[in-house]
This record gives C-alpha cells, structure tokens and sequence, in this order.
C-alpha cells in the first residue's frame, strides 16, 4: 500500500467569523497526482494553504495536520519536501528581481536575494540546471515584472523545484495564462510525473488535469462534497450540482473540458 504523506482531519478554518474551510479532512499518498476542483470560494487554494503550512486551522482536539509523518515543522525544512506554485505567490514576486534570484531564493524561503543570503556557487550551479530542465535559462537576467505570466509560472517552477521536494502543490497554476502557455504548462505537469513527483493541483480548469492526474477531490461551500476516480467525478451530473448551473463535458484523448 502506498505511505500516506499528507493527513488532514477535521480541519476548519474561519475568516470574519464565516468558516471558509470546514471541518475538512483529507489523506493524499506518496506519487499519487490529485486534482481539487470546485468553483470560486469553494475553499480550494485555503486548503493548499492549510497543507503547505501557510494557514494554520482552528484548534480542537480532533483536528490533525500531519505532514511526512511528523505533526511540527520547520518552514525551511518543510519547503525541502512541497515545492508550492501560487497565484498569490506569483503576486509577489512580480518585482524587480531578476528571473534567477527568484528561482535562487527558493533554498531561503524567501522572495529573493538579500544581503544576508549567502549564495554557494554549487547553489548557483544548481539553479542553472533547474531553469535550463525548464527552458527559462535564457530569461535569468530578466526582471521578474517585465515576464509574461507563462515565463513568471516557470520560474515559480524553478524556485518550487529548488530542493528536488516530493511533493508538488501547485494552485490554480494556469490562470491567466494563453492557450500555448497552458500547453506548456501541461507539458511541466508530465515531466514532474517523469521524474516521481507527487502532483496537487487546485484548479477550476478541467483542461489543466493531466491524463496521469487520477483522483479527483470536489469542493463547495468550505467543504469536500465528492472524492473519487477521475472518470466518476468529473461528470455532467456532478459538476451542474457544484456549480450550480449545467455544465457541459467532453474528454478528448485523456484530457477534459467543461462549458455551460
């Protein structure tokens, strides 16, 4: 049986006295590729937070958070096993900052270089690696605000991938990307499942599920409704029910979309 890595239970988080997460629980397993869906305010990206430690939920002797077999961490030592991709991150690190910096400052849990950061040229040699296994070495030089969002995302790839982690959390990744990016994007999604990653993605873009993505989590309301095979979750049926409108799905050659 495959080693369960993340454990969640009964996990509730509130803001402004509303539950945005309630009373959630979850178990993912090592090089098991998920996708969490749902519309807008369903709790997806508070989730991934929960996970990633960046959100902590609200005590109770019930609730449970344990990460890699240990219910305390270290964030340095914690980002040496997730490696997170973000929208909010992105925001971030939209800054004058250059492209390698931002990939660098992933062995920091930082967002760049500062004077106290002591780059080692086997660090160096390392980011150098990871941008080329990307295609972005030769954006290293760039200001992280003068990149498209496709060439941000990949750098957020770079830095995530800084410590070769096990885990992969990747939140709502392609949004505001084109059609080519997106290709591009599904293309990094396969490559991590080459190389034994274990994927979690939070998404509202069906399109973004690759084939190797099996089970599929569904969210609405702060709450997990559905949680099960790809092929039984993402049904006409269940995704109307979510989203409260129909909702139309095709699958052409393992991937998904979805339209009203």
């Amino acid at each position: 049986m495959a080693q369960r890595i993340i454990q969640l239970e009964h996990a509730t988080v509130r803001r402004m006295g509303n539950p945005i997460l309630n009373d959630v629980s979850l178990s993912l397993y090592q090089n098991e590729h998920v996708a969490i869906i749902g519309p807008n305010g369903a709790g997806k990206s508070t989730l991934m937070q929960v996970i990633s430690e960046e959100i902590h939920p609200l005590y109770s002797e019930q609730t449970k958070r344990i990460l890699f077999g240990k219910d305390r961490w270290e964030v340095l030592s914690l980002r040496q096993h997730l490696g997170i991709v973000s929208q909010s991150l992105q925001y971030l690190c939209n800054s004058s900052y250059k492209a390698w910096e931002i990939a660098i400052s992933g062995f920091f849990s930082s967002i760049g270089l500062d004077f106290h950061h002591q780059v080692t040229e086997e660090q160096k040699q390392q980011v150098q690696v990871i941008m080329e296994r990307y295609g972005v070495w030769h954006l290293r030089d760039k200001q992280m605000n003068r990149l498209s969002s496709g060439e941000a995302r990949r750098i957020l790839l770079c830095r995530a991938s800084i410590h070769n982690p096990d885990v992969m959390l990747l939140d709502e990744a392609v949004s505001n990307l084109d059609f080519p990016s997106r290709h591009q994007y599904r293309s990094t999604l396969e490559q991590l499942d080459l190389e034994g990653k274990t994927i979690v993605l939070a998404t509202h873009e069906l399109s973004e599920i690759i084939p190797a993505i099996n089970r599929i989590v569904v969210m609405q309301n702060g709450r997990i409704i559905a949680d099960g095979p790809k092929h039984e979750m993402l049904t006409e049926e269940l995704l109307s029910q979510v989203y409260g409108t129909r909702v139309f799905v095709d699958e052409r050659e393992g991937l998904y979309s979805a339209w009203c």
